[in-house]
């Protein structure tokens, strides 16, 4: 195992956005996930008005986008072997 299995590893441990997420975020971290590139400040401020803190967002949207991107590793790993 090396250094970057090691990283890669913590990442997938933390990287649970679905367990802890609200209900109400399920159709944005879906758009973090297959679209982030759509994602505007209207997005974020409807999660804002529906009671949602900045942090929040920011955790939720970071921890699905590294599961989508170790999906996406995973993914390529596996055509390689």
């Amino acid at each position: 195992m090396t250094r970057y299995d090691e990283l890669i590893d913590a990442l997938r441990a933390a990287a649970q956005p679905d367990r802890a997420a609200p209900p109400d975020l399920a159709a944005y971290l879906e758009k973090v996930r297959t679209r982030a590139y759509t994602i505007t400040d209207a997005d974020v401020d409807e999660l804002k008005a529906a009671g949602h803190s900045e942090d929040e967002i920011f955790e939720q949207t970071v921890s699905a986008a590294v599961a989508a991107g170790l999906a996406r590793l995973d993914a390529g790993m596996n055509v390689l072997r």
